[in-house]
């Protein structure tokens, strides 16, 4: 077929128009500056995932609105799915945050490989309707109390969401910054962690304003949060551009690979062949073993600092069995400070441990991670024993940076070992570790838990152990972090193999020279305005989350 106006033939994939990967081949002068919005504009919907739990409570009181309609004996899981006569219970939720990492691992692992030959824009855009589409869907369900329907909406169709839109940036931004790939990836990924602290009071007020006698306002809550995030994530996915093939930066030449960078390679892996590396599953386990150790402390962070300290955070000498209600209430408020805390920790870490990563390298970043982190774990019980509250509260918030970096800064590890041809896929079936952490972690933490108060152990020492365990975690990741090497030379493609790989990704070469400042000799640079512009559209709703995070926080001090 060819184009009626200039008589060229088109490639099958320029039939897909707007969408397809040719389509946002950046042309001259453009700004790579322009694309770290477009991933943290999806970055920051789909980062709600992390907040979801704002839900729990509203949802597990939809029919009697006061009071929870509690179901009876005879209603087990499975009977909430259908049930239209009792409230769903708080543990019944919950397994949607199960679903939706296990789907980002999975679907992300299924699609990565499709995300390298489409392209992110494409990727970005049907992340956006499973995301926003899962999101209507629950709606319905909450509507007519069908909890399957919201299992099928925002747990299936908008974990798949979820997984595209994660590593939908991921690829792109590497190859835009080929001298600062910790930094490109860390802000992308600080968006995920950005966005439950901007959905989460979202969501509240909307609750709140949206509340009557005879409704908790969830229905209309996920109504306009899907509408909110579709325009956002319509405008990152159409925002996204990848550079020509063979494009660098203006004076930025890579280093030889024996100049303190051994571990960075010049040549490329493709995907099908990572199963059999073992490279690739020691960094699995890097991730895994980190990411099992995080979120077990997160899970526990705030009840361990109330059943630890219990009457002490607000002022009253007692232990946490023999509070009150008011004094229970009280400190809860302090916990919610403190899980505040934690998340802006959490969030600045994806920033900071990936830009760090750059200048260290990212092996010994990570041996960072494992080395400090393992003593911080292995100090909490003592500064708990102690009666420390600044050195209980100082180690968690590094632990929780550490594991917000562990996540930006592997993008960067991965494009290092594997290359960059097919780091968008890669990363994708890395992601599975990440949903197999999210069953270990939290299975590990809550067991060991339950197991020592039957032993009759006071609260305030029930995690001693889960805390050495954890520790064990991170000695695991260290020894499999300490043996990655670079990769035998069989591992990486042909030039043959990379040209046929390049031709299915609809790779377009870089076919001129470009000026000292980065843009083609004939061309003017993108306008410095919409630059500003893109940061603003995303800065904004960022920094609310910061302030009202910080609303927040000010309640632990």
């Amino acid at each position: 077929m060819t184009s009626i106006t200039s008589g060229v033939a088109l490639h099958p994939e320029e039939k897909l128009g707007i969408l397809s990967k040719e389509h946002i081949v950046a042309g001259p002068g453009f700004n790579r500056w322009l694309v770290p919005p477009a991933a943290l504009a999806i970055h920051l919907c789909i980062g709600m995932a992390y907040g979801f739990s704002v839900f729990w409570l509203p949802l597990s009181k939809a029919l009697g609105i006061k009071e929870s309609i509690k179901c009876g004996p005879d209603v087990g899981f499975f009977g909430q799915l259908f049930t239209t006569t009792c409230d769903w219970q708080i543990s019944t939720l919950g397994w949607m945050y199960t679903l939706f990492f296990v789907l980002l691992g999975s679907s992300a692992s299924l699609w990565g490989g499709w995300l390298e030959r489409v392209g992110p824009r494409k990727v970005g855009v049907i992340a956006a309707f499973c995301w926003c589409g899962g999101l209507l869907f629950s709606a319905l369900g909450v509507y007519l109390h069908q909890f399957w329907m919201m299992i099928l909406g925002s747990g299936v169709i908008g974990g798949i969401g979820l997984g595209l839109g994660y590593i939908s940036p991921v690829s792109t931004l590497i190859k835009w910054f080929p001298d600062r790939r910790g930094m490109a990836t860390g802000m992308a990924i600080m968006g995920f962690g950005g966005g439950a602290m901007v959905g989460s009071p979202l969501a509240a007020d909307l609750m709140k304003y949206f509340a009557t006698p005879t409704d908790v306002g969830v229905v209309q809550t996920f109504l306009t949060m899907a509408a909110v995030y579709f325009v956002f994530m319509m405008a990152g996915a159409f925002g996204y551009r990848i550079p020509e093939s063979g494009w660098k930066p203006a004076g930025w030449t890579p280093k030889p690979a024996h100049v303190n960078n051994a571990m960075i390679t010049q040549h490329h892996v493709h995907v099908s062949k990572v199963w059999g590396i073992p490279q690739f599953w020691l960094i699995w386990m890097v991730l895994c073993m980190n990411v099992s150790a995080g979120i077990g402390v997160i899970g526990m962070a705030s009840p361990m600092l109330q059943e630890v300290f219990g009457g002490s955070l607000v002022g009253v000498a007692k232990k946490f069995g023999e509070l009150d209600k008011a004094q229970l209430a009280a400190i809860a408020g302090v916990a919610a400070g403190f899980t505040a805390l934690l998340s802006l920790f959490n969030i600045g870490g994806r920033f900071f441990w990936a830009t760090i990563s750059d200048h260290l390298g990212r092996k010994l970043t990570y041996v960072i991670f494992f080395v400090l982190g393992g003593l911080l774990y292995f100090s909490i019980p003592g500064s708990a024993a102690a009666g420390s509250k600044l050195l209980f509260v100082a180690a968690f918030c590094v632990i929780l940076s550490m594991y917000g970096g562990c996540f930006s800064t592997v993008p960067a590890y991965l494009a290092d070992i594997f290359g960059t041809q097919n780091v968008g896929a890669i990363h994708g079936r890395l992601l599975t570790a990440w949903a197999t952490a999210g069953i270990v972690g939290p299975v590990v933490v809550n067991y060991m838990r339950d197991y020592q108060l039957s032993l009759g152990l006071p609260r305030e020492q029930v995690y001693n152990q889960t805390m050495y365990i954890l520790v064990g975690f991170l000695v695991v990741g260290l020894i499999c972090n300490l043996l990655v090497r670079p990769l035998n030379p069989k591992w990486f493609m042909t030039p043959e193999e990379l040209a046929i790989e390049k031709r299915l990704a609809h790779e377009k070469v870089k076919g001129s020279e470009v000026h000292g400042d980065g843009t083609h000799a004939h061309d003017k640079p993108s306008n410095p305005v919409f630059v500003v512009l893109a940061w603003a559209a995303v800065g904004m709703p960022l920094a609310w989350g910061v302030y009202r995070t910080m609303i927040t926080v000010a309640k632990f001090f």
